[in-house]
């Protein structure tokens, strides 16, 4: 028997495959093609980190070197004393402060709006709760600039022109947060409203123990849009803010730098790249959330 064994030829079956012997796949093709796509990606990564690299470079070049023929990215000396001018040629830290302030108390409130609204737009049942949602979706289409005017007239019939109330208040209840946590609270499941219900649970505490900790995610897209829109309006302030040294904010700041005679463009650079350091740190801040966020927010329904 074991002379049998010995002597069987051997089959596909048990016949061992040596990997050496094998020939080798070879990925160039694919290798070429990433080398490729990053190269594309790093080109168009410093297209748009450009303008960004040339207003930190300018924002740290003496004044009599800002426009030089040919243009030069540095300057002969680097001026840090730019930024702290930046701060003594105007009042930018108070600029700053208010700009800080109009944009955490209108983000606040347009998250919290957003979050209530949404749920009583996915979760609750009422009658006309569609045809209010599209209505509420319509004030999408109307630009900000045609209601500049007749918000004018509301917050001067109020008594708020020239007030920070003014700054805050008439862009804090907008249909974009609505939509982004509603879309987002009817991808959850309903058994989980259920399930509070059995646990005794009301519509309240369903928000804000269920609900709520499952959409931070959307609220920190929706927050981070927010402060970016509070940060950057100007033609709203513009209109508003009478006194601009008092209540102005970033953008109105910005435009104190051009004068009657002549514009400082290495503080207006400085002055502009101090401006960028709250949003980029929000984002840092946020960082984790915003691409949960951003994946799952507006792409669910019912």
């Amino acid at each position: 028997m074991s002379e049998l064994t010995r002597t069987r030829p051997a089959t596909s079956a048990n016949r061992t495959v040596n990997p050496r012997a094998l020939p080798r796949r070879t990925h160039q093709p694919g290798r070429v093609r990433h080398a490729v796509g990053y190269v594309l990606l790093c080109l168009v990564a410093l297209l748009f980190i450009a303008p960004l690299i040339y207003m930190v470079s300018t924002s740290l070049k003496p004044a009599s070197e800002t426009f030089t023929t040919p243009p030069t990215l540095w300057g002969s000396s680097i001026e840090w004393s730019n930024y702290v001018q930046a701060f003594t040629y105007l009042p930018f830290a108070r600029f700053i402060l208010n700009g800080v302030f109009v944009a955490a108390v209108g983000t606040f409130i347009n998250v919290a709006v957003a979050a209530l609204s949404g749920y009583a737009f996915s979760r609750l049942r009422w009658r006309g709760r569609n045809g209010v949602f599209v209505l509420f979706l319509a004030t999408l289409m109307i630009p900000q600039d045609v209601l500049v005017i007749p918000m004018y007239v509301m917050m001067q019939g109020f008594g708020w022109v020239d007030t920070f109330q003014a700054l805050i208040i008439p862009w804090a209840f907008t249909a974009l947060g609505a939509f982004l946590v509603r879309q987002f609270f009817l991808t959850v499941p309903q058994e989980l409203d259920d399930a509070a219900r059995v646990d005794g649970a009301g519509a309240v505490r369903t928000f804000f123990s269920v609900m709520l900790p499952l959409a931070r995610p959307t609220l920190a897209v929706l927050a981070v849009f927010s402060f970016i829109s509070y940060w950057n309006s100007f033609l709203w302030p513009l209109v508003i803010v009478n006194d601009v040294e008092a209540r102005g904010t970033i953008p109105l700041g910005l435009q104190q730098f051009f004068g009657q005679q002549g514009s400082e463009w290495n503080l207006v650079m400085a002055a502009s790249v101090i401006s960028m350091l709250p949003t980029v740190i929000l984002l840092v801040l946020l960082q984790k959330h915003l691409v949960k966020g951003i994946v799952t927010s507006g792409l669910g329904g019912r």
